[in-house]
């Protein structure tokens, strides 16, 4: 079997990406569910933010509540996708629970599942992470369905509190199977089958954020994964190339440009282009030894131009497959 990267625990069941808003954590989630994927494992890619951001990567139409297969994969794995609809969770729990899937279709019809849910917030997490959690652990012919599922998680503003949320409902139900399912959430959330992965870009605030969330989750009895640097840019400018005050000499630029047979009117330009590129590649050296502090494992992946087609996808994916280009 293909190994994973160091950080991407081949005994973990469920893997959890969350990040800053904007890093780029869904395209992060859905490259790790590839790799894993190629690793010849049956992977699910779960999505809870009702964005269908999954369906968009992939260039499939909107997915409605239910398990549908994104992508075959190398060594004989298979890639599906779930969009969780909170309402929907509400009913599935209502007939695993209670037996009460035909009472829940007439809580919809009034509008009931969006009242519970809007008067008490914290009750809409709960039902994504009992989703997730039964897809986790869900069997046929004695044996997990899935190998391994990836969830494409709230950000790391919010990933604490949406993740002990099923905690504080065991809290108010001391027994039944209210009591027994969110203890199994906590369980699995909390265990050494789940590990979380931090998205970040190598920028100030979205560094600052990783590593109060990391500090955070640490403390709350999570387990740790790897760091996933999304879009950074390779060194490309060299400290002999920049002068002192941070610019580059457009004359002894175009001294080269015409060695290259390129024109030297482009001088001037390019020689702004590269003092910018120099500035950016010293704030990511910075926020990059910033990170170092984690003292986690980091995967980088490359700077793409959005849209992020299929094929860059699977090429993103080789980043967390041991030999992926660091």
């Amino acid at each position: 079997m293909v190994a994973l990267a160091d950080g991407i625990s081949p005994k973990a069941r469920l893997h959890v990406v969350t990040g800053k808003g904007g890093t780029g954590k869904t395209t992060a989630a859905a490259a790790l569910a590839l790799a894993l994927a190629d690793t010849g494992r049956k992977v699910l890619l779960v999505e809870v933010e009702s964005r269908q951001a999954i369906a968009q990567l992939f260039d499939t139409p909107p997915m409605p509540y239910e398990e549908r297969h994104l992508a075959g994969a190398a060594n004989g794995g298979e890639l599906l996708g779930l969009a969780v609809d909170p309402e929907q969770a509400m009913l599935d729990y209502l007939e695993l629970f209670y037996n009460l899937k035909r009472a829940g279709r007439g809580l919809k019809k009034m509008g009931a599942v969006d009242f519970v849910t809007t008067l008490a917030p914290g009750l809409r997490d709960v039902l994504l992470t009992g989703k997730v959690k039964e897809s986790v652990v869900r069997q046929a012919h004695s044996r997990p369905v899935y190998d391994s599922v990836v969830l494409d998680a709230p950000p790391t503003g919010r990933i604490a509190r949406f993740l002990d949320a099923t905690r504080e409902v065991a809290k108010l139900t001391k027994f039944g199977p209210i009591n027994k399912q969110s203890e199994g959430v906590i369980s699995l959330l909390h265990g050494p089958r789940t590990v979380l992965h931090l998205v970040t870009l190598l920028e100030e605030m979205p560094v600052q954020e990783t590593i109060d969330a990391a500090g955070e989750l640490a403390d709350l009895g999570f387990q740790l994964g790897a760091v996933v640097v999304n879009r950074a840019r390779p060194a490309l400018i060299s400290e002999g190339q920049v002068r002192a005050d941070g610019t580059v000499d457009a004359k002894a630029l175009a001294v080269g440009l015409r060695r290259a047979g390129v024109a030297v009117a482009q001088a001037p330009a390019l020689a702004a282009e590269m003092a910018d590129y120099a500035q950016r590649q010293v704030v990511q050296a910075e926020n990059a030894a910033r990170l170092d502090k984690l003292d986690l494992p980091r995967i980088e992946l490359p700077d793409l131009n959005p849209p992020v087609q299929l094929g860059e996808l699977k090429d993103l994916a080789a980043r967390f497959l041991d030999g992926g280009e660091a």
